[in-house]
């Protein structure tokens, strides 16, 4: 038998298993995302199979490799934009998602091609795209869903800022905006405990891949650096998009 067949072999026993398991912890915890995560798990297994063949027509051009992190632009702001509407729906949501998540990636990655300081082409743009529009995703998602609940939780003194003459932008960011920093937690942990908790994807690809250790390291160093300024970029356009959008009445926000 073959390592290929044995690891389907396995994947086909032991993926329905990991499922099963976030369904039962899920279920117990009552986390509400039984549901979510089964569709989400089918959802994986057939993307991945079929952006296993596009992306081996993307990576045959440079317009290729951009036109198909377009379309994860695209996916990422729907995306983001459906979870932050479950919480309040605020008129011009997903123009704000796409300023958040693309403005924010666009400026990292033209900082990281244009210099050279990643190669120019299709192999390097569209996984490097890939992970920073991921990350700016997280990162906006997470800020717009935390903001709109801090903003309902608080809104009574939202209001008092109001009262005391605060325009309503500099009232949503003295109640609401602090908290937005959560979103940037993930990404800060990830960068402080690389090589201590984690070892990431890039750096151990580049290492399978007969890369010398420093090469790996450095460019994993980038990947960390780019999502956490792109993160931190996207955060700040979802914090200041929101305090100025008319935002609904707080006593109607889902916490």
């Amino acid at each position: 038998m073959s390592a290929d067949t044995g690891l389907g072999i396995a994947a086909v026993v032991v993926l329905p298993l990991l499922v099963a398991i976030a369904v039962l912890a899920s279920r117990y915890a009552s986390l509400r995302h039984d549901k979510g995560i089964v569709t989400a798990a089918a959802r994986a297994v057939l993307q991945l199979a079929v952006v296993g063949v596009v992306v081996g027509f993307a990576l045959q051009s440079l317009w290729g490799a951009l036109g198909f992190v377009l379309v994860m632009l695209v996916v990422a702001t729907l995306t983001s934009t459906r979870r932050i509407r479950s919480t309040a729906v605020v008129p011009g949501q997903l123009v704000f998602c796409a300023l958040a998540i693309g403005g924010s990636a666009c400026v990292v990655l033209l900082l990281l091609i244009l210099p050279g300081v990643v190669p120019r082409n299709p192999e390097t743009i569209l996984p490097m795209g890939g992970i920073i529009i991921g990350g700016t995703m997280n990162a906006t998602t997470l800020a717009g869903r935390r903001l709109l609940a801090e903003y309902g939780g608080r809104f009574g003194e939202y209001e008092a800022g109001l009262s005391i003459g605060l325009v309503p932008a500099d009232a949503f960011k003295l109640v609401a905006g602090p908290s937005a920093g959560d979103a940037l937690l993930p990404a800060l942990d990830q960068t402080r405990t690389v090589g201590l908790v984690t070892l990431p994807g890039a750096f151990v690809g580049m290492v399978l891949g007969g890369a010398s250790p420093t090469a790996a390291a450095a460019l994993q160093l980038v990947v960390l650096l780019g999502l956490v300024a792109a993160e931190a970029l996207a955060i700040l356009v979802t914090t200041e998009l929101l305090a100025r959008a008319p935002l609904p009445d707080g006593r109607t926000v889902s916490s």
